[in-house]
């Protein structure tokens, strides 16, 4: 916890044992949690979490530059400790999203049409591994 702690203190931000808790679980569970599912699993051992503490807490992370929120799918938010660069994968058969190794940065802009470009968002929207294997599976078991 005290690395956790550290981290805060670092970018200026007041370290609650909420924040440290929600942060430590961001950087030890790299699923690409929604901010209720943040809540879900840390109230099992934080009782005295609530849901606006984590959408607080995510908000001034995100503000840090500590957390980064994905948009990747259209119905919800997803967050994610900041870490080494990289590109997500929504799979749309079974709704996870993965870390792909991928640069979509590679080209550089400078401009577009007169436009001046800051920032680019890159989502992946596709079938995962697994599941292409267990489709791969059911074929074969159909074939027979």
């Amino acid at each position: 916890m005290e690395k956790y702690k550290q981290i805060l203190v670092a970018n200026g931000i007041k370290p609650t044992y909420h924040r440290i808790k929600i942060l430590e679980y961001l950087a030890q569970n790299r699923t690409h949690p929604t901010a209720d599912m943040i809540y879900l699993e840390l109230f099992k051992t934080v009782p005295t979490l609530s849901k606006t503490t984590v959408y607080n807490t995510m908000d001034v992370l995100q503000k840090h530059h500590l957390v980064k929120t994905l948009s990747i799918t259209e119905t919800e938010l997803r967050y994610e400790f900041q870490g080494h660069p990289h590109q997500h994968l929504l799979c749309r058969v079974c709704g996870e999203i993965f870390d792909v190794f991928w640069d979509c940065q590679r080209s550089q802009l400078t401009g577009i049409e007169g436009h001046l470009i800051e920032s680019r968002s890159c989502y992946l929207k596709g079938i995962c591994r697994n599941c292409l294997a267990r489709m791969k599976q059911n074929d074969l078991a159909k074939k027979e």
